[in-house]
């Protein structure tokens, strides 16, 4: 999924994506950009990051 995708789908996200320094979530790269891209652009562990993303939906 996009991170636009997953932003609009599950908002409760945002959160998490701001912690791990992904400030600027209305950007152009949100709709184009992977939850993978966007780790790799900002040097996180994608498998842990979309742990806390799943965590976070799962508190919903």
């Amino acid at each position: 999924m996009k991170i636009e995708e997953i932003l609009q789908k599950y908002p409760e996200t945002a959160e998490i994506f701001m912690e791990y320094g992904f400030h600027c979530l209305g950007c152009a790269a949100s709709n184009f950009e992977s939850i993978e891209d966007g780790a790799v652009v900002h040097g996180i562990d994608v498998e842990k990051f979309v742990k806390e993303l799943n965590k976070a939906i799962e508190k919903k």
